[in-house]
């Protein structure tokens, strides 16, 4: 190595080191604010605020796709909500700089759609279903649903042809304008049995199709995100009184079990397609509060891969990295199924054989579950992405995963 190199190589290792010291290490959400950036004090981990704006972010749920990758032209952004005023707008933030772009303008803006293909968002505002492209800004009406239907999209296919969601009765809009509380309503929903349907629209001609009916909460609608003819929804309710998971392809057929309880008090849920749509995810735990599991059922034949937790591991949601090989979870506090004892924590999940080996990024004591963290990987796989309000309001982190 030239004498220059060296001298080089030595300034850069010298300046990394230097920003290296000037992260504070605290306790994650011991004040308020916090720093731009720091090193989680019982983790060792840096924490980033991912989103440069003032006021409430929140990042998408944890199986709704926030990414849309780089061009020639633009660095790689995600899309997220913020409070403007009353309103939750769509935003996409520049996941280099922190820049973040307001894109939509309307009232009552509701939805978590994002076309990689067309670079667009869809979403809906009460009755009217909209696209806005998130460079070119422009605005189009999809659809309105009218007085006599009632339904709200929740996905759009592999390739950006088709919407997808459900349509609910008019008695069923009752019982939640009656019982606003998910603690009043959800047995009522479920012991109601009033017919729901899944749907389609076309994005471009608006073309409504009803594709399932059934008199079930049919909820949970996921395209594939490799098929476009594929759905996943799910039977919601009590999950110990409901087989829940199913697809259905949307050309004909009968909707598909993808798995079915085998013991009293079983449950499965928050179910996510991985990113090659092969499995399908799912909290598994056998029975009820006792034995957790992640189970992966494979969409073709239903065989399951499992990885056992503890109680402490146990997470609200989970999710994949994009090469497959990790996981993580958002864990959760003792109120929760789990009734875990110190399950606060932001958790990266190495696959070890038949279980998972945990590895703690974020110490969560601060963040009221309440709102539920929903955690994402990065595109490059190299931090986890989550929300949190343990500065007092909700916002959008990143945590890397390496120390």
């Amino acid at each position: 190595m030239k004498k220059y190199e060296l001298f080089f190589l030595l300034i850069v290792l010298f300046l990394s080191a230097c920003q290296n010291k000037e992260l504070l290490v605290i306790e994650t959400g011991s004040q308020t604010p916090m720093p731009e950036s720091w090193i989680d004090q019982d983790t060792g981990h840096k924490i980033t605020h991912l989103v440069d704006r003032e006021g409430d972010n929140r990042s998408f749920y944890f199986h709704n796709n926030p990414f849309l990758p780089a061009t020639a032209e633009v660095n790689e952004k995600m899309i997220f909500s913020g409070k403007v005023g009353d309103n939750s707008q769509l935003f996409a933030v520049d996941l280099k700089t922190k820049q973040a772009e307001q894109l939509t303008n309307k009232k009552g803006v509701s939805g978590e759609v994002l076309g990689t293909k067309t670079r667009s968002v869809y979403y809906q505002c009460g009755d009217s279903v909209f696209v806005t492209g998130v460079e070119r800004k422009e605005t189009r009406l999809i659809y309105v649903f009218p007085d006599s239907l009632r339904g709200h999209i929740t996905t759009v296919n592999a390739d950006e042809t088709l919407l997808g969601g459900a349509i609910s009765s008019p008695e069923e809009r009752e019982i939640f304008r009656n019982n606003p509380k998910k603690s009043d309503y959800f047995n009522l929903i479920y012991e109601a049995k009033l017919e729901r349907s899944l749907f389609t629209i076309d994005v471009e001609t608006g073309e409504l199709k009803k594709i399932f009916s059934d008199h079930a909460w049919l909820n949970h609608i996921q395209f594939s995100p490799i098929e476009p003819n594929l759905l996943m929804f799910c039977h919601e309710g009590p999950w110990h009184k409901v087989d829940r998971i199913w697809t259905i392809d949307i050309t004909g057929g009968e909707p598909k079990l993808m798995h079915k309880r085998s013991m009293d008090m079983e449950i499965a849920g928050h179910e996510f397609f991985s990113p090659d749509g092969k499995r399908i995810w799912f909290d598994l735990q056998m029975p009820r509060s006792k034995t957790f599991f992640l189970s992966g059922a494979d969409v073709e034949t239903g065989d399951e891969k499992r990885y056992s937790l503890t109680r402490n591991e146990w997470s609200i949601h989970y999710t994949i990295s994009p090469d497959q090989s990790l996981f993580a979870g958002d864990g959760g506090d003792p109120g929760q199924v789990a009734k875990a004892e110190d399950g606060m924590w932001i958790y990266l999940f190495y696959p070890e054989g038949d279980h998972f080996r945990s590895e703690k990024l974020v110490n969560m004591k601060h963040h009221d579950y309440k709102l539920e963290p929903n955690v994402h990987f990065s595109p490059d796989g190299k931090q986890v992405i989550f929300r949190a309000n343990f500065e007092g309001h909700s916002d959008i982190y990143a945590v890397d995963l390496t120390k």
